[in-house]
């Protein structure tokens, strides 16, 4: 099958993040078995979702990963010009559909090369590692990797996570997680507000100590600047509470979200904020005994990314890509978790970050063309005794 052959099948699977995926990925599972590739599947433990990795070439250490997600985003509330589940090629040199560009074009790509894959005299192996539930946290990767490292006798050096770049190689972006944070205080008149404990006063009072602990993060030092902001950053969204203007808030929440650079530890800056809030219940407890503070996370945090210019990785992806303009990016992505494995890793896919998640997302043909020819490349570079040398 053609990488838009292939492309079409996996474009017509409707899988949305927090679904079940069985569908594309048995279809995937069966397509790699039809060229004597087995895989393994890693259930989640309902057996409603997998992830599957598998090996192609000796069992050595030093192989490379090619990882993808299998779930896309909604279209609900977008306005398609086609069917956002068939891919539609209209004769202007692109492929529109959901999950065309983010990444079921990097997950084509690698499949149309699986034949080639087979026959060649690998001296490294290639591996396919295809997750669930990316587009909602990141939430399976873990578990994949872990799975992938204690299966093969051999140990994994690089990982290609196939994100839409336009080719080029990203070597960074920041950590993020998710918060709600609960305020429980005591209703009452407005009039006593001195009285009672106003919980949205009080959610207001965290919500402004998070953006000042923003501002002494940038003000200490902390910055990176390939990054956009070059700063560690710390965002509520949203923020209810209260009935009335005349009446005292007994509830509130609000849920806000942390980005962190690199070099920022976002376990320390939650500790921090966890502290201060322990403070302050400390000191409300004695006008409203029941008042309380609580986080939870919505979903665990997805690590940070930063491979280093003088990495192996990067000199790797040197030899097979003519785009050597290494960047950072804003977004999170599995990136990280492969890294925090330890595993040398890099971003760089088909397609463009701008068409993703927005209505007639598209991926032109020729980003299919071009990246088809890099990963022949690194096919070419892992059947030579070169790559010993890495």
């Amino acid at each position: 099958m053609t990488t838009e052959q292939i492309l079409s099948k996996l474009v017509a699977f409707p899988v949305l993040g927090g679904q079940s995926n069985l569908s594309i990925i048995h279809w995937i599972k069966d397509y790699m078995e039809s060229f004597g590739v087995d895989s393994t599947l890693v259930p989640n433990p309902e057996g409603t979702k997998a992830s599957l990795h598998c090996r192609i070439g000796p069992s050595v250490d030093g192989g490379i990963i090619l990882s993808g997600h299998t779930d896309v985003v909604p279209v609900e509330g977008q306005d398609w010009n086609t069917d956002p589940f068939v891919l539609t090629d209209k004769g202007d040199g692109k492929l529109y559909g959901r999950g065309a560009c983010d990444m079921k074009g990097f997950i084509a790509c690698s499949l149309s090369l699986l034949p080639k894959m087979v026959k060649a005299d690998l001296k490294k192996p290639i591996y396919f590692a295809l997750s669930y539930d990316e587009e909602i946290g990141c939430l399976s990767a873990p578990e994949l990797i872990e799975h992938l490292k204690q299966h093969y006798p051999e140990t994994p050096k690089y990982a290609i996570i196939g994100e839409p770049s336009l080719l080029q190689p990203i070597i960074g972006h920041k950590g993020i997680c998710l918060y709600t944070t609960k305020v429980n205080g005591s209703a009452g008149h407005s009039s006593r507000i001195l009285q009672e404990v106003s919980a949205v006063h009080e959610a207001a009072r965290l919500i402004l100590w998070l953006e000042d602990k923003m501002n002494e993060l940038i003000s200490s030092g902390n910055t990176d600047e390939r990054f956009t902001p070059p700063h560690s950053s710390l965002h509520t969204g949203v923020i209810h509470g209260g009935i009335a203007p005349n009446v005292i808030a007994d509830k509130a929440y609000f849920s806000w979200d942390a980005r962190v650079i690199p070099n920022d530890s976002l376990t320390e800056i939650v500790e921090a904020f966890y502290s201060h809030c322990d403070k302050r219940m400390a000191e409300l407890k004695n006008v409203f005994p029941d008042f309380k503070i609580e986080t939870e996370e919505v979903h665990p945090p997805v690590a940070s990314f930063d491979s280093k210019t003088d990495s192996d990785i990067v000199k790797l992806f040197g030899k097979i890509n003519s785009n050597t303009n290494f960047d950072t990016v804003a977004y999170a992505s599995e990136a990280g978790q492969y890294n925090l494995a330890g595993l040398q890793s890099i971003i760089c896919g088909p397609g463009s970050i701008k068409q993703a998640h927005r209505q007639n997302e598209f991926i032109a043909k020729s980003e299919l063309e071009n990246y088809v020819a890099l990963l022949e490349r690194l096919i070419s570079l892992f059947s030579s005794e070169t790559i010993l040398e890495f």
